[in-house]
């Protein structure tokens, strides 16, 4: 996982080079996709006094030009209307060593890996923004994320956004607690509805655009086609005592919970409880079958300290999507945790990850969820 910002390239500015009017305090650089969130927020930053610069990732795909030329164009168009500087910094090799390799090497464990949350770990809020700070003398970092930033008892500490329904502060957990005073989440108070609403009065371009809810280096289509060749080797499909029920098409082609496209008709609803890769078998149960209370993450990350002990009760997500559910620290040993939920959750994926908050809807800590045996001491 060692890598550094030395791999991470500077291009020539997309319109005019960045030249800040104003303080070192009222500089930030926005990191922008070329969607209507990332647009809303340069605008909604510059028009609050910020002078704005507009950065965006070069990663390692090939992608879908459309009528604007390479992917991120928009984004370089978008700042180029709002007059706002606009540069692209070229990550993919380290993009390649610290998600791609990653993404490849968890699914050949038959995990269900989250390579947006190891971006904004390893990546975006870490090496691109110490290459920011140290290029152009940019303290603050912006994206379009939903989450809100709170100072509150002379702590800074990211919470829940507003809308739930949009919330996306699961993906932000890695990020370093020392880092929440230079970040700013514009966003994190307003509703979907409400960005778009704002992004059409001020005509922006990106408006209307549709959200992407596909892997960035992926080409927009289904996250197989990053998976490299030889990654579908058929194996035997069993049941949850171990008994061969069928055949399955490669390991990589399942998650934990999956339903559908298994090729198995059980005559009842049966998902996906078990993935081996060292047997190269999947086992299928039925929903309590591979639903479970209790649950244990590696790489654990704390941000709130005193929140995070043995004992306690917390708030848990072991997806992005869904209401957090109340659940218990049973156990916590160097990086790893056990948590017991208080009802149990459908088929948790190692690899993903298991999220907790605190009953302020505060983001207390973070980490992989992993093997049975891995969050014991």
């Amino acid at each position: 996982m060692m890598t550094d910002e030395s791999s991470i390239k500077l291009l020539p500015p997309s319109f005019s080079p960045w030249r800040p009017q104003k303080l070192r305090s009222k500089q930030i650089a926005v990191l922008m996709s070329g969607g209507v969130d990332s647009s809303l927020t340069a605008h909604l930053l510059k028009e609050s006094g910020w002078d704005v610069l507009g950065v965006t990732m070069k990663v390692p795909v090939s992608c879908n030009a459309g009528t604007r030329g390479c992917c991120g164009a928009d984004a370089a168009f978008v700042c180029n209307e709002m007059g706002i500087s606009h540069y692209f910094i070229d990550v993919t090799e380290t993009f390649e060593k610290l998600i791609i390799e990653r993404f490849h090497s968890a699914y050949a464990r038959g995990e269900t890996p989250n390579p947006c949350v190891d971006c904004n770990t390893f990546l975006k809020f870490s090496l691109v923004w110490d290459f920011l700070k140290r290029t152009f003398g940019i303290d603050f970092l912006a994206t379009g994320h939903y989450a809100r930033v709170i100072k509150a008892g002379g702590k800074v500490q990211l919470c829940r956004a507003e809308d739930k329904t949009k919330d996306q502060s699961y993906f932000l957990y890695g990020i370093s607690s020392a880092r929440f005073s230079r970040l700013v989440l514009p966003l994190g108070e307003l509703t979907k509805g409400e960005v778009r609403s704002a992004a059409g009065q001020l005509n922006l371009s990106v408006a209307e655009r549709a959200e992407s809810m596909e892997l960035c280096f992926a080409s927009g289509a289904d996250y197989r086609i990053a998976l490299p060749e030889g990654a579908h080797r058929p194996g035997a499909i069993t049941d949850m005592e171990g008994n061969v029920i069928g055949t399955h098409k490669g390991i990589v082609n399942y998650t934990l919970g999956q339903r559908k496209g298994i090729g198995y008709a059980g005559g009842r609803p049966l998902y996906v409880g078990r993935i081996d890769a060292k047997t190269n078998r999947i086992a299928l149960g039925t929903r309590a079958e591979v639903s479970t209370q209790i649950i244990r993450a590696e790489e654990m990350k704390v941000l709130v300290g005193e929140a995070v002990g043995v004992g306690a009760q917390v708030l848990g997500k072991i997806r992005s999507y869904g209401e957090p559910q109340p659940c218990r620290i049973i156990n916590l040993f160097k990086s790893k945790m056990t948590v017991e939920f208080d009802q149990p959750q459908f088929a948790p994926c190692a690899g993903q990850k298991l999220v907790l908050y605190n009953e302020n809807e505060v983001l207390v800590g973070g980490g992989t969820i992993c093997a049975d045996d891995c969050g014991r001491a």
